[in-house]
């Protein structure tokens, strides 16, 4: 069983205007309370502009959480969220997590110096699955400081799948340690994504003191509620439009008649 170094505790508030307070009811019949989970997100390798522009314009229109793209598209978003309050996410060392920690730094400053606010970074996995925690704890405290430096927030994809429970719970507390913002399940580039046993397990290791990040594979209203359920603060997925169009749909269904109003439901009542 992997065990860290130290134990997991309360992180301090930082004053920065990007942090954020973690919320585990939001109100799952409001279009705007979801679209404020998710991270509109486009990160297939054969991305063109047209496609990143169509993204910026809906994550304008439904008032997504951010748009959360590869770095090279960092520079585009800033200019087409120009003035709009939707976050320009990117991810670091994408999507196997084992460049180098200087790498990953300077594609983060890269990234931050470009316009982006919040950073998907992928942990080391070999080391933390080799025991290397120091390694793993001090990469994500390197990208945790220079994120808050610039007033962006962390977000630690752990890739879950590739995991064992003991290993998820070790990459979570380092992840606090870290004083990372958010602990993140999936790269959706792996052999699977999202899982309420993993959210929910993610969440019992980190408590309230930190976002938890479940995307991959979560395409529907219903999967989306069961995630948030399971304790998920933020929501990745490339199916935003179409969660928030099913929740659409689900409102202007009619409710289903009593069988005492339908004819040859309840003949007692004829």
């Amino acid at each position: 069983m992997l065990v860290p170094r130290g134990v997991l505790r309360a992180r301090p508030t930082l004053a920065s205007a990007s942090r954020e307070t973690v919320t585990l009811e939001p109100n799952l019949d409001s279009p705007r309370a979801i679209a404020s989970l998710i991270d509109h997100t486009l990160l297939k390798p054969e991305a063109t502009p047209d496609d990143i522009a169509r993204l910026c314009s809906e994550a304008r229109e439904f008032g997504f959480a951010s748009v959360c793209i590869n770095p090279s598209w960092v520079p585009f978003a800033a200019e087409a969220l120009a003035g709009a309050p939707v976050k320009i996410c990117t991810v670091i060392g994408f999507p196997l997590g084992a460049n180098q920690t200087a790498a990953k730094l300077f594609e983060a400053d890269l990234a931050l110096s470009q316009g982006a606010q919040e950073l998907d970074m992928v942990q080391n996995i070999g080391a933390l699955r080799s025991a290397r925690l120091d390694l793993v704890r001090n990469e994500i405290a390197a990208l945790a400081q220079l994120s808050h430096a610039r007033r962006a927030i962390l977000k630690v994809i752990l890739e879950t799948c590739l995991l064992t429970d003991d290993e998820k719970v070790a990459a979570c507390r380092i992840a606090a340690e870290a004083q990372a913002d958010f602990v993140k399940t999936s790269t959706g580039f792996a052999t699977s994504g999202a899982t309420v046993e993993d959210v929910k397990l993610l969440r019992h290791t980190v408590g309230p003191s930190l976002g938890v990040k479940a995307s991959g594979g979560i395409r529907t209203l219903e999967t989306l509620r069961h995630m948030v359920a399971a304790g998920a603060t933020r929501i990745g997925t490339s199916s935003g439009v179409a969660i928030l169009q099913g929740l659409d749909a689900a409102a202007q269904t009619p409710a289903p008649l009593h069988p005492a109003k339908v004819p040859g439901g309840n003949l007692d009542a004829y």
